[in-house]
């Protein structure tokens, strides 16, 4: 087994309010943000961590949440200072932070940015006053601007803004108003995804009216059209990029890297090519149990089996447009590459799948039909577990 790229990602829980679509592990923030506290916990889960870093640099690190620009600079600050104590920083580090538009957090950008954040990600989701209401958004269009705005001024190497589609009762006119109003900000990168009812949120409770399927199609197929046009290139199934201007925290987890996770209910996959194994971690994931430092950080951790390789390896590799080199399948599972064909068999002779190159230099890649069938695709290989 070879050692892939190590990044880290970063949870931090809480958020002025709950969304109804949202199903992430984040909380209502308290009268008071427990802020040095929770980084003094977040850096002595890492120590504990360190041990799977095995000499690597990082190639990225993702502040993730919650909201985690409602964290001050100076605590952004310090925090990356003693992550880079701690672990190296490779010499094109991409380090992000998610971001909220609205004025509050805006005003912060300048700040998160001299702190040592060089990609900002800020979840518009939508342009529209009356979505931004449905979606449980307590930030404006005129705010979402802004916050547009004021990121392409900074010294950043990048920022990316989300927008969802298939909202209620959306028409293809307002997706496309949406996205034709997220262009004309021309943000280097645009996470443009759809709504889905995830369980165990307000949504699932209280489904909306979503658009059907005919609809969503048009709203897909018009929108990736557009995009193209005006330059950005999909290179993942929800992933728009301007040239050199590929998320590359999201591609190492698509390209089966590992990552360290640290934060209340963070996640974390990493190799131990000596043991040939790979293990997953999860962290405890309520802020008041994280925050008791009188317990291990650590929920679990196990053992992914040989199956479960197989189908992880592709759920992520699959969603990336590129094509995937055999060899790289038994690199970074310790697994024969006569198990990866045995499983791609039926998505190859479907046409989902195409196997092509020669004997040194061949690869994989999801055809336009398999794009369309992707979810198909990775049932069949769970079902093959």
């Amino acid at each position: 087994m070879q050692l892939p790229p190590l990044s880290l990602y970063v949870h931090i829980p809480w958020c002025v309010q709950k969304c109804p679509y949202c199903d992430f592990n984040s909380h209502a923030q308290p009268e008071v943000i427990p802020e040095q506290q929770y980084i003094a916990c977040l850096l002595d889960d890492l120590d504990a961590d360190l041990h799977f870093v095995q000499g690597r640099k990082l190639v990225s690190i993702f502040i993730g949440g919650g909201t985690p620009s409602l964290f001050s600079a100076a605590g952004i600050r310090r925090l990356l200072q003693e992550i880079k104590q701690r672990i190296p920083f490779h010499e094109t580090i991409e380090i992000t932070l998610e971001a909220n538009p609205g004025t509050f957090e805006t005003e912060r950008f300048a700040g998160f940015a001299a702190a040592g954040v060089n990609r900002l990600s800020i979840g518009v989701q939508s342009l529209q006053a009356q979505q931004l209401q449905r979606l449980g958004r307590i930030h404006n269009p005129q705010q979402a601007q802004t916050a547009a705005e004021h990121a392409s001024t900074l010294p950043l190497t990048s920022f990316n803004l989300d927008l969802m589609h298939g909202l209620p009762q959306q028409t293809l006119a307002s997706a496309m108003a949406d996205l034709e109003g997220i262009i004309a900000l021309k943000p280097p990168h645009i996470s443009w995804y759809q709504l889905t009812i995830e369980p165990n949120t307000m949504f699932a409770s209280k489904p909306p009216i979503l658009p059907n399927d005919d609809v969503l199609w048009e709203i897909y197929e018009q929108g990736h059209l557009r995009l193209a046009a005006a330059g950005y290139e999909q290179y993942e199934v929800s992933a728009y990029g301007q040239p050199g201007h590929r998320g590359q925290h999201n591609l190492n987890y698509w390209r089966f890297g590992d990552y360290l996770g640290i934060g209340c209910g963070a996640h974390g996959k990493i190799t131990l090519p000596e043991q040939a194994q790979i293990v997953r971690t999860e962290k405890v994931k309520h802020p008041r149990g994280y925050l008791d430092l009188t317990r291990n950080y650590t929920n679990r951790q196990w053992q992914v089996s040989a199956s479960e390789r197989t189908f992880e390896y592709f759920m992520n590799r699959l969603r990336l447009l590129e094509p995937v080199p055999k060899q790289e399948f038994t690199a970074y599972t310790g697994l024969p590459l006569e198990q990866a064909e045995s499983a791609l068999a039926d998505a190859i002779a479907k046409g989902f799948i195409i196997s092509s190159g020669t004997s040194t230099s061949s690869h994989w890649q999801t055809s336009a039909t398999g794009r369309l069938y992707l979810n198909q695709v990775l049932a069949d290989l769970l079902e093959d577990e």
